[in-house]
C-alpha cells in the first residue's frame, strides 16, 4: 500500500525532475536498489537523486540511525514524527506517525518512555531546555536518538522545500482514521531489520567533523554522518558563493532554534549587503536553513536563473539544511559550534 502511494510520489515533487526506478543508472540505480530492499522508495530520498552522492548521503542518514539499531524502531519514530512536527513538515509528520504505529507496539510500562521522547523530540530546537541537558536515554543510545533527531532536522527542511502534503494529510476529519488503516498495511515493513553499516560502501570514507563527535561511539552512524558531511560540503562550494556560506554560518552560530516568523526585515536586512548575483543564492540557503516552509516558487526561480541544473538547486538547499542540522546537533551533544576537524572513518561495514 505504501509502495503504491509512494509511486505516485513524483506529482508531489516540485523544482526538480524525479528519476524513476527504470531510468537511474549507476550511484543512483544503486542507492535505489537497497532503498527497495530495506524500505521503500519515497520522495524524500528520491528528491535527492539529481545529486547523485547526496542522494546516497541522505539514504545513509536515514538507514543507519532509524531503520537500524538496538534502539528499538518505534521509538525513533517516535523522534522523527516529533521533529517533523516541530519543523512544520506535515508530510514527514504523516509517514512517521503511521511507521510509529506500524512498529512492534509499546512493551509494558514502556509508555512513558515514549512519550519522554517525544517531548525530548519537540525541544530539540530550544537549547536552553531542561529536557536536552537530562535526556531520556542512555549515553550509548545518543548516536541512535541523536542522530535520528538531528537527520530529520535535515529532512524536514528538504521536504519543506520539495515535496506537496501526502493525500492522507488533506483528508481532515478522516485523517486519523487513514493512518491506522496504512498502519496495518505497514506492520510487515516497519518491523524489518535491515544489518547496520551496508549502506556505507555506496561513498568513499571520509575525515568525520568534530561537531559530529558525538557519532564516534556507533561506527555505521559515524560512517554515514562522515560521508554525508563530506558530500554536503561539495556541493555547498559548487553551488554557493563563499560570501553566503558564511553568512549562513554566521547566523546559525547567533541562532537558537526560534522561528523567524513571517516578517521579511530579518532577511532583508542580512542580504543587502550582498552582491546583487549573489543575493537569491543567500535568500534560499537562509530561508531554508531558518524557516523553511517559507521557501516558494519565487525564492526559487531567482536562484535559478543563475543556477539552472537541478543538482545545483539540490545542492544549495542540502547544504543550507544540513548546516541548520547540524547547529541544532551541536546542543544536544552539548557541544559548541567549532572548527571540523577531521577525524579517520573507516571505508567499510560495520566498523564504518
Amino acid at each position: 500500500m505504501l509502495d503504491a502511494l509512494m509511486r505516485k510520489g513524483d506529482r508531489l515533487i516540485h523544482y526538480v525532475q524525479p528519476v524513476s526506478p527504470g531510468a537511474a543508472d549507476g550511484l543512483v540505480a544503486e542507492v535505489y536498489a537497497q532503498v527497495a530492499r530495506d524500505f521503500v522508495l519515497a520522495p524524500p530520498v528520491t528528491l535527492h537523486a539529481s545529486a547523485p552522492e547526496l542522494l546516497a548521503g541522505a539514504w545513509m542518514l536515514i538507514r543507519e540511525t532509524l531503520l537500524v539499531g538496538r534502539v528499538p524502531r518505534r521509538q525513533k519514530e517516535t523522534v522523527a514524527a516529533a521533529v517533523s512536527q516541530l519543523n512544520s513538515c506535515p508530510f514527514c509528520v504523516d509517514i512517521h506517525s503511521v511507521m510509529m504505529h506500524a512498529s512492534a507496539p509499546v512493551e509494558p510500562g514502556r509508555a512513558e518512555l515514549a512519550g519522554a521522547l517525544a517531548a525530548w523530540a519537540l525541544a530539540t530546537r530550544t537549547p536552553a531546555s531542561a529536557l536536552l541537558r537530562r535526556p531520556p536515554f542512555p549515553a550509548e543510545d545518543a548516536p541512535e536518538i541523536v542522530g535520528t533527531a538531528v537527520a530529520f532536522h535535515y529532512v524536514n527542511r528538504m521536504v519543506n522545500v520539495f515535496l506537496d502534503e501526502l493525500p492522507i494529510s488533506r483528508l481532515g476529519r478522516f485523517r486519523d482514521v487513514s493512518r491506522r488503516l496504512l498502519a496495518l498495511a505497514m506492520h510487515g515493513l516497519a518491523r524489518r531489520s535491515p544489518r547496520p553499516g551496508d549502506s556505507l560502501s555506496l561513498l568513499p570514507a571520509a575525515q568525520l567533523p568534530e561537531d559530529l563527535a558525538w557519532t564516534r561511539s556507533n561506527p555505521a552512524i559515524a560512517g554515514a554522518y562522515a560521508r554525508f558531511a563530506t558530500a554536503v560540503e561539495e556541493y555547498g562550494r559548487q553551488t554557493l558563493p563563499g560570501g553566503v556560506r558564511r553568512l549562513v554560518t554566521e547566523t546559525l552560530a547567533r541562532w537558537s532554534g526560534e522561528d523567524p516568523g513571517l516578517g521579511t526585515g530579518w532577511l532583508e536586512d542580512s542580504i543587502a549587503g550582498r552582491p546583487e548575483h549573489e543575493q537569491p543564492s543567500a535568500r534560499l540557503a537562509l530561508l531554508t536553513a531558518m524557516a523553511s516552509y517559507r521557501v516558494d516558487e519565487g525564492v526559487v526561480e531567482a536562484f535559478r536563473r543563475h543556477h539552472p541544473a537541478d543538482r545545483d538547486l539540490v545542492g544549495a538547499v542540502a547544504w543550507a539544511s544540513f548546516a541548520a542540522a547540524r547547529r541544532t546537533g551541536s546542543w544536544l551533544a552539548g557541544l559548541e559550534p567549532s572548527a571540523a576537524r577531521g577525524h579517520p572513518v573507516g571505508h567499510k561495514a560495520p566498523a564504518g
